[in-house]
């Protein structure tokens, strides 16, 4: 039922159609697990065009490429960002690769999209946002979250102040992995924190604003790393993010925004299509927003449509995650993993 205090309707997302933005050709830096996800997404869902991967070695591009259908493989890094065929660069490397990947493709006067995280902490974003800046590129981290439909009904939501004044954000992210998994590998900075941690710090830095102060505990695995973080972050105003990450167990997932007039709800997982429910403080009605979008990675081509649409803008970041907001989030992740005696590997 609906309530007085609330709208009949939850606004529709505003997010672009995949034929209005410019057709950009991708090179994809990286042949594993997320890479054929997201070129599958383009594939399947936009007139993006993927005309490129580049490997380590020319026999794991090349069988990519097959798999992908892909017209190309690169050898090496250095080929596919040299390659006069593509526009626009993702990078799908482990975490301890981003870095240098995406100032590769920065260098050769490529645009970039990384994939979360940008880099292992916020100094080497902030080096690869200023890179871009003065190179002229467009430059965004992949987080995909941010531009789903979902999360534009959730955007419009706050921006109405449907919610009053939001003191609350609790959000959690918890996956069960096993042996050989690189999220267990500390030589490619795994660890639960930059592959699931970021999602609640981003939302709750995105929500709240930069945390002010952290508290942080957690636990380590027999591999050497993070294996869960309850994380406490205090944002502007006193106002409240209780986040937590785990690669040990399977958690809900959920995520709830609570103001002093309503409190908006993200069934789990949180972080990819789903619906939106606003329920009015008193419990008296709320309101949902279906997503028709399934759940999953079929959704990562959003991400694809605000570059493309930026980049035919003449933008070199996205208004809905420009490097700010990124500093803000690996700065809150900086602090937990100082807390925590977390580090990681560089190359």
């Amino acid at each position: 039922m609906s309530s007085p205090s609330l709208p009949a309707a939850l606004p529709e997302p505003r997010r672009p159609l995949p034929e209005s933005v410019p057709s950009l050709r991708w090179g994809v830096l990286g042949t594993g697990w997320i890479a054929l996800r997201f070129v599958a997404s383009l594939q399947a869902s936009t007139t993006q065009r993927v005309v490129a991967v580049g490997s380590r070695s020319q026999t794991s591009a090349d069988a990519f490429a097959a798999a992908a259908g892909i017209g190309r493989g690169h050898g090496s890094a250095e080929a596919l960002v040299a390659d006069p065929d593509v526009d626009v660069v993702y990078v799908a490397t482990p975490h301890h690769l981003h870095r240098a990947g995406a100032l590769l493709a920065v260098d050769a006067g490529k645009h970039v999209l990384v994939e979360k995280p940008l880099g292992l902490d916020a100094v080497e974003a902030q080096e690869i946002s200023d890179a871009a800046v003065r190179a002229g590129v467009f430059c965004m981290e992949a987080m995909w979250s941010l531009f789903l439909p979902r999360f534009d009904v959730v955007r419009q939501v706050l921006d109405a102040g449907l919610l009053g004044d939001v003191r609350t954000v609790i959000a959690d992210h918890g996956e069960h992995f096993d042996p050989p998994h690189r999220i267990l590998d500390p030589a490619m900075a795994g660890g639960s924190l930059l592959d699931l941690g970021t999602y609640v710090t981003t939302l709750a830095t995105w929500v709240l604003g930069p945390a002010r102060r952290v508290l942080a505990t957690g636990e380590m695995t027999a591999s050497g790393v993070n294996g869960q973080a309850a994380m406490l972050l205090t944002h502007a105003g006193d106002a409240t993010s209780v986040l937590h990450s785990t690669l040990l167990t399977r958690t809900p997932t959920s995520a709830t925004i609570a103001g002093t007039a309503a409190t908006l709800t993200l069934p789990g997982p949180f972080f990819m299509p789903g619906d939106v429910v606003v329920t009015a403080a008193d419990g008296s009605g709320s309101v949902t927003w279906t997503d028709p979008e399934p759940i999953g990675h079929g959704a990562l081509f959003h991400s694809a449509l605000e570059v493309a649409r930026c980049i035919g803008e003449g933008l070199l970041e996205s208004p809905l995650h420009p490097a700010t907001s990124v500093r803000a989030n690996m700065a809150a992740l900086d602090e937990v993993t100082r807390q925590l005696g977390v580090t990681y590997a560089t190359v």
